[in-house]
């Protein structure tokens, strides 16, 4: 059986084009099930049924592999199949209308209030550097906007008198947001205070925000402020620049705001992309909820409220 898998490689290089990484891995899934075919007698590639492809891919979940990895398997070894069937080397592809496992989605990773305000107290507003890093922070939580597109905003898109700043999604599709109070005035003082101070020989340089060389921050760069501020806000979790957009929606949410106007200003081309954050919501709204409100509680706690 074995003696396929090169042949198989070669196919896969040659009429699929595939990347280097990409053969490794399939080239590696394919010879460990051969291993555990072999080890569970099959001698031959007749032998090999579905039931035994199943308790292949179910050993690797029992092993503790991630869903991505199983499900990563199955590809490889329905390519593998399909390539046998095409060389008429097999006649029943034994992976034939075989799902694959739905992997589990992770919350997005949501900060309190309180930690929100430790982070955006964290830069030294005295510094270029620092209130550049305050206005970004303010920004980003203020309107939600993704990371690629805070480090895209040339200065004329952001209006700090009007409150609002026009952005280009990952789609291309322009967008206008509103800021609060907050955000526009460190915006505001950034621009007009501190940004010259960092444009050195870049006068030309339409970018709001600068590096420390006067060109346009990337998002490398950006990573490095965020994980530093997290750092010295005492933030336990490991977040990441698009936490302070999931905190943004979420946050909207259990404020009140609608789902429809906060998937306008997130920029998502579907709600059912904004709908996770209104899962968020509700969870938190009913830990309020059970909280607060005396009669969700149970008689005992109940009477300790009325005391």
């Amino acid at each position: 059986m074995r003696s396929h898998l090169q042949p198989f490689m070669l196919y896969l290089s040659r009429d699929k084009g595939l990347s280097a990484n990409t053969l490794e891995s399939y080239g590696r899934d394919v010879s460990q099930f051969l291993d555990f075919a072999e080890g569970r007698g099959a001698a031959s590639l007749d032998e090999i049924r579905k039931p035994l492809v199943m308790l292949y891919l179910g050993s690797l979940g029992a092993a503790g592999k991630a869903a991505s990895t199983v499900n990563r398997n199955t590809v490889s070894l329905r390519a593998f199949f399909h390539y046998l069937m095409k060389e008429q080397l097999m006649f029943q592809d034994p992976t034939l209308e075989m799902e694959s496992i739905k992997p589990d989605k992770k919350p997005p990773m949501i900060l309190t209030v309180a930690e929100i305000e430790k982070l955006l107290a964290a830069p030294d507003q005295s510094t270029p550097q620092g209130m550049r890093d305050k206005a970004m922070l303010e920004l980003l939580y203020a309107t939600g906007i993704r990371v690629s597109e805070l480090i895209s905003l040339d200065v004329g898109d952001v209006h700090t008198g009007m409150k609002f700043a026009r952005c280009t999604g990952t789609s291309g599709k322009e967008r206008v947001v509103p800021i609060g109070v907050i955000a526009a005035e460190a915006v505001a003082v950034y621009t007009a205070d501190m940004r010259d101070k960092l444009l050195r020989h870049h006068r030309e340089e339409p970018a709001l925000f600068l590096n420390s060389l006067g060109g346009r921050l990337t998002r490398q760069g950006f990573w490095k402020v965020i994980k530093k501020y997290a750092r010295e806000a005492h933030i336990e979790q490991d977040i990441t620049p698009h936490t302070l957009r999931h905190s943004f929606a979420a946050h909207l949410l259990e404020g009140g705001a609608d789902l429809r106007s906060v998937q306008q200003m997130l920029g998502h081309a579907d709600i059912s992309t904004t709908q996770i954050y209104s899962g968020i919501a509700r969870k938190n709204m009913k830990e309020v909820y059970e909280q607060h409100h005396p009669r969700a509680l149970g008689q005992e706690a109940k009477d300790a409220f009325y005391e």
